[in-house]
């Protein structure tokens, strides 16, 4: 949504993992063999994936990291990488939200096969049963790790490793807490309130 907003573009790590390998970048080609073994993509490799894909034009306008910083340590070596380009975090965003919630949102999540349009069993279906509102598509998937057991264990890891996060982003001024137990619109209505005053 603050993508169409604003003109943003959204980064997931992930999705720029599979990007890079893909492509066959260096970057790429390194996260490709740790995978392929099993392993963690160390913070390195994402950085350096991050820092050729905010090379690219369409980013001028800014970007959401999504699954990117979840440490402190790759908070900081963040700072490093924006601070090299004269640029820097203008807002941290800490949607709050109770955890069984979370649990219930996450493992009725799915996505079109076709365009990647997110969807939920609870909150948001396609207007048509079964068709994509955005590109007509038929085909829709659910990720294989999101179960409430899955969520759970995530959670968990989030509250160890992703939450000082929180204090680290409050402590430079930018945190910006936004409670997310609300409905869509108003949600987005507040994150478009926060990339408003910030861009300004």
């Amino acid at each position: 949504m603050l993508e169409e907003d604003f003109g943003l573009v959204q980064l997931s790590t992930g999705d720029l993992l599979r990007a890079a390998v893909a492509a066959g970048t260096e970057a790429g080609r390194k996260a490709k063999a740790v995978m392929e073994a099993g392993q963690l993509v160390s913070d390195d490799i994402v950085l350096a994936i991050l820092k050729d894909r905010m090379a690219a034009p369409d980013v001028a306008k800014g970007i959401i990291l999504d699954g990117f910083p979840r440490t402190a340590g790759q908070a900081a070596a963040l700072d490093g990488l924006l601070a090299e380009a004269g640029q820097k975090v203008t807002a941290a965003v800490s949607l709050e939200v109770d955890d069984e919630a979370m649990v219930a949102r996450v493992s009725g999540r799915y996505t079109c096969a076709g365009c990647g349009e997110g969807y939920h069993d609870e909150f948001k279906q396609p207007a048509r049963a079964g068709i994509c509102d955005k590109c007509g598509g038929t085909e829709f998937k659910r990720r294989a790790d999101d179960n409430a057991e899955t969520v759970r264990e995530r959670l968990s890891a989030y509250h160890a490793q992703t939450a000082p996060l929180i204090a680290y982003y409050d402590a430079r001024s930018v945190l910006e807490r936004v409670p997310a137990m609300g409905s869509i619109s108003g949600i987005r209505a507040t994150l478009a309130d926060i990339v408003g005053r910030v861009s300004a």
